[in-house]
């Protein structure tokens, strides 16, 4: 007879909107705030556990938004969650995918909060639960997005400066493909020499545009480049990573296991970015990372520009993963003016630092929760 872990009592969900220190853009959209989908999961001892649910500027990344998150939380998934044992939360995860399709974004949020209420309640930061870490801190890529090239030089060099970041990600997909091409040849020719500069497509080109341009920013200094091509095509991706020498990462083609395994057997990636909440959680993202060790690609933590909730439930995984190599882009609470925790987090020199508390290792400012929340 196995003993019981704590019980679900109740699930509560709130919106609330953080301001961003500087406009982000993406290919399609541009944020002045991130949303937030904040998650509390109370047992049946009275621990709160905490999960966050955040996409980058709405939902045209990948189809959810908060707004849709929250009704598939109240509506779907918290009653399934009430009264279930944190101790089988595999089987209860299962059970989520059985009744609601897709969804990770949703399903993540409240897998977030029922392993930090477990965490809580067995006294261990989550980062043990999860199997202990190989890693104390993770470095981290400052991402700017689809800027000119002046303002992005020198964001990048006092990012550098000031925070000690090795990498910068630029933005790309806003602009004509030839323009923008030489738009990050004019910004590589100023910080190519100073630092690794990459760049984000989101899946932008198609593959001619991408077999014309990609070389070219290859030539200049550029030397990573994460989805160029649309999600779908993988085989676009797999000739890609032949033509080119620096390495190609997959963002959008990969959400699940699944994914892992087919990219993997086409050589379609040369790294991996694995986000918990675009694979549905922790116990998802797992997997995928364990496909990546034994094909040998490396991992790199991707962001959602998260707050700095979903920035540490984000880093408390990656810190578990051998295959997480290539570092992490969890930056998003320092875009942010204002945070929800009662501490800020612990950024050094490039890289942030996990905390050893129990759960997350962070506590929610009521306060703050409050001021920001949507009426």
């Amino acid at each position: 007879m196995t003993a019981a872990g704590p019980r679900v009592a109740s699930v509560r969900t709130t919106l609330v909107d953080l301001p961003l220190r500087r406009p982000h853009q993406f290919r399609d959209s541009t944020m002045e705030a991130q949303a937030v989908l904040l998650v509390r999961v109370t047992t049946g001892d009275g621990v709160v556990g905490v999960g966050e649910g955040v996409v980058p500027g709405g939902p045209w990344w990948g189809g959810e938004s908060v707004e849709t998150m929250q009704v598939v939380v109240d509506r779907y998934l918290a009653p399934l969650a009430v009264g279930a044992d944190l101790g089988r939360l595999p089987e209860l995860r299962g059970r989520m995918d059985r009744l609601v399709a897709a969804n990770p974004f949703a399903k993540c949020a409240l897998e977030t909060a029922m392993w930090d209420a477990w965490a809580r309640t067995l006294g261990l930061p989550l980062h043990a639960l999860l199997g202990g870490r190989c890693r104390d801190v993770l470095p981290v890529t400052w991402a700017i997005g689809a800027a000119d090239p002046d303002v992005v030089v020198e964001e990048a060099l006092a990012r550098i400066e000031s925070g000690g970041h090795a990498s910068i990600k630029l933005k790309m997909g806003a602009l004509e493909p030839a323009a923008d091409t030489a738009r990050v040849e004019k910004i590589a020719s100023s910080l190519a020499q100073v630092t690794s500069v990459r760049v984000d497509l989101n899946g932008a080109w198609d593959e001619l545009t991408a077999t014309r341009l990609l070389p070219r920013l290859e030539q200049a200094g550029i030397d990573l480049v994460e989805q160029p091509t649309p999600a779908w095509d993988v085989e676009a991706l797999a000739r890609l990573c032949a033509l080119l020498r620096i390495p190609v990462m997959a963002d959008e083609s990969l959400g699940s296991d699944h994914d892992a395994l087919t990219l993997a057997a086409r050589r379609a990636a040369d790294v991996f970015s694995l986000k918990i909440g675009k694979s549905g959680g922790y116990l998802a993202t797992r997997r995928i990372a364990a496909v990546a060790q034994a094909a040998g690609i490396p991992c790199h933590g991707g962001t959602g520009i998260e707050s700095s909730l979903g920035t540490l439930a984000g880093a408390h995984l990656l810190a578990t993963l051998p295959a997480v190599t290539w570092g992490s882009e969890l930056f998003g609470p320092l875009l942010m003016t204002d945070g929800l925790l009662t501490e800020p987090l612990d950024y050094r020199d490039g890289a942030l630092h996990l905390p050893d508390g129990p759960g997350l290792g962070i506590d929610l400012d009521e306060d703050r929760v409050a001021r920001y929340a949507r009426r």
